[in-house]
């Protein structure tokens, strides 16, 4: 099993929990069924008589806000439902297939489901409390990386869509840049590299340029870096994710994900050179 630092199991338990408690409230407006009852066939749960529409719908919304924190822990912990025919079935990601017909999960199995979690992210909590004194090791915590990749990333990485997720992400920073810059006129790759080539900036090709002296080498480095930078990630990385389908493993997908959020907050240190002479510092 990978190795998790403590304050990130925690926030996965407080998910959990968060979860178990939308999802009770949510329950509260419906009738429980189970596998036996609904015959295979009809849904396991089911409104209650005299509930409205109007009094689901948000507690329908808040099970799925939480449902999508919560699911990461379904990987994390191992605590899937096996589902015959289908294999391995992820119960929490997919608990509104109850009110489906032919349902795949009942209420029970979302219960069992968080009890295991929250009963085997204790122990995970527990065991890296105890070797955090032992380990140099940082863990990796995917909420951390920069705010425009992670919020593009989130719900397909804790859907295990390693690939999707990194391609939102990439997808995501082009086009907040495009935004921001005022253009929409080239493509992804002619973007960047005009965007962030060397000269002055007109009136239809701002800059995002690296501050400081243009004589000093280190700036000199960074402006030229960071075009071949964006170049080489919207070849390598966006454009693979975007015409493949191969998928990424987890380990894969942090890596690219982590250039990229590296990649976004060195943007956030350019300054932003407009052809009519003004400029806009970032960050």
């Amino acid at each position: 099993m990978a190795t998790y630092g403590a304050e990130y199991l925690r926030r996965l338990l407080e998910a959990v929990e968060v979860f178990e408690r939308a999802f009770e409230c949510w329950l509260e407006t419906q009738v429980e069924g189970d596998h036996i009852s609904s015959r295979g066939v009809f849904p396991t749960v089911w409104p209650r008589e005299g509930v409205t529409p109007a009094q689901v719908r948000p507690l329908e919304l808040a099970v799925a806000e939480a449902a999508g924190a919560a699911a990461r822990a379904v990987a994390v912990t191992g605590a899937y439902i096996g589902v015959v025919g289908l294999g391995q079935l992820d119960p929490i990601a997919n608990w509104a297939l109850m009110s489906a017909p032919k349902a795949l999960v009942a209420p029970s199995d979302i219960r069992t489901t968080a009890a295991t979690m929250r009963g085997r992210l204790r122990s995970m909590i527990a065991d890296a409390d105890a070797e955090a004194d032992a380990s140099d090791l940082p863990a990796f915590a995917p909420a951390q990386l920069h705010p425009t990749i992670w919020a593009a990333a989130a719900n397909h990485w804790t859907t295990h869509q390693y690939r999707v997720a990194v391609r939102e992400a990439a997808e995501a920073l082009t086009v907040h840049w495009k935004v921001k810059v005022g253009r929409n006129d080239v493509d992804d790759t002619v973007f960047w590299q005009q965007n962030l080539s060397v000269g002055d900036p007109t009136l239809a090709v701002p800059k995002l340029v690296w501050p400081g002296d243009a004589t000093d080498k280190t700036v000199k480095s960074m402006r030229g870096g960071l075009n071949q930078l964006a170049t080489g990630l919207n070849l390598t990385v966006r454009n693979v994710t975007t015409h493949t389908g191969t998928d990424l493993s987890e380990q894969e997908g942090m890596e690219r994900l982590a250039a990229y959020s590296y990649f976004a907050r060195l943007l956030d240190a350019c300054e932003l050179l407009r052809g009519d002479g003004t400029h806009d510092v970032q960050g």
